[in-house]
């Protein structure tokens, strides 16, 4: 287990496992805490949000696979998101939150002041929870918002919630990670974000694997790549019915453009002192995109050992 972390996976916690929880949470020594999959009272649930809310060192709050599973808990959750300050990336995956559960969620969300990654996949949402999701995802200018946002498998939002999210993502200032992956989104829908992704200046990386997509939709993707200029380092479109070649020519194109920023940022490094400076910052390099990646922002060696 890494230093200054708690992960317990599907586990049935007692009172007295629930108290060392907590008190390491006072003691402002933890970093990442993990009970996914972990089952405990709700009185025992209200004990940790309550840890949570008072903790000054928390970054990283994983409670995937149900461990939310009532509005209750969702309203324990809310009220402690709204106290602490320091979580910067929630993992809420295959809670049942329903539209509901956002609605609640949504003030504490949207409000707090360092959360930069949140993964709402498999949590039943619908198109209301998208039109909420929207507002963390502020246009230029604005408040700051997510960098990474995970909605997978969340077969009850429809076009007019994906219509509206693509609207959100060309728009928003911050947005780097999408993973929209497993969700019957269908050809249209993949090419209302394409467009969101041409007119995206940060977004790097786009999970649509098992969307039921086509050749159709990655050769609007390949005219995109070929003859735009666009952020996006990493396009995922496996488990689709789109052809191994065209597949192939997407990411070759993709990988040309990584490699053309790269150089331009190797040639600027080594430019003399004194030089005019282009005013003008990639909107990635390799290690930008490796802590993209790997790590949501809060560094690699504490999110190495974390589990969806």
């Amino acid at each position: 287990m890494l230093p200054g972390s708690i992960q317990i996976t599907g586990e049935t916690l007692s009172g007295a496992e629930v108290k060392d929880i907590c008190d390491s949470l006072k003691e402002n020594t933890v970093r990442l805490l993990s009970v996914r999959g972990c089952q405990f009272t709700d009185r025992d649930f209200g004990r940790v949000c309550r840890g949570v809310a008072e903790s000054h060192s928390l970054a990283q709050l994983n409670l995937n696979l149900g461990v939310v599973s009532s509005i209750t808990r969702t309203k324990q959750l809310a009220d402690a998101l709204k106290t602490n300050r320091s979580i910067q990336t929630l993992f809420l995956h295959g809670s049942p939150l329903l539209d509901e559960g956002l609605v609640v969620l949504n003030t504490a969300l949207s409000t707090h002041p360092s959360l930069v990654s949140l993964d709402l996949g498999d949590c039943m949402l619908g198109d209301e929870a998208v039109r909420l999701i929207c507002g963390m995802l502020p246009p230029d200018g604005a408040k700051s918002g997510l960098r990474e946002l995970t909605l997978s498998a969340n077969p009850a939002i429809t076009t007019k919630g994906w219509a509206r999210l693509a609207v959100a993502v060309a728009h928003s200032s911050q947005l780097r990670v999408l993973n929209l992956d497993y969700n019957p989104l269908g050809d249209q829908i993949a090419g209302m974000l394409a467009v969101a992704v041409a007119s995206s200046r940060t977004l790097e990386v786009l999970d649509l694997e098992g969307t039921g997509l086509t050749n159709q939709s990655a050769q609007i993707f390949l005219d995109m790549v070929e003859n735009y200029p666009t952020s996006l380092r990493v396009l995922v479109l496996a488990e689709n019915d789109i052809s191994p070649e065209l597949q192939q020519q997407i990411s070759d194109l993709l990988s040309e453009g990584e490699e053309e920023e790269d150089k331009e940022a190797e040639a600027r490094a080594d430019a003399p002192l004194g030089c005019e400076k282009i005013a003008w910052i990639p909107h990635s390099n390799s290690s930008s995109r490796h802590v993209v990646l790997l790590t949501s922002g809060l560094g690699d060696s504490l999110l190495a050992e974390t589990e969806m």
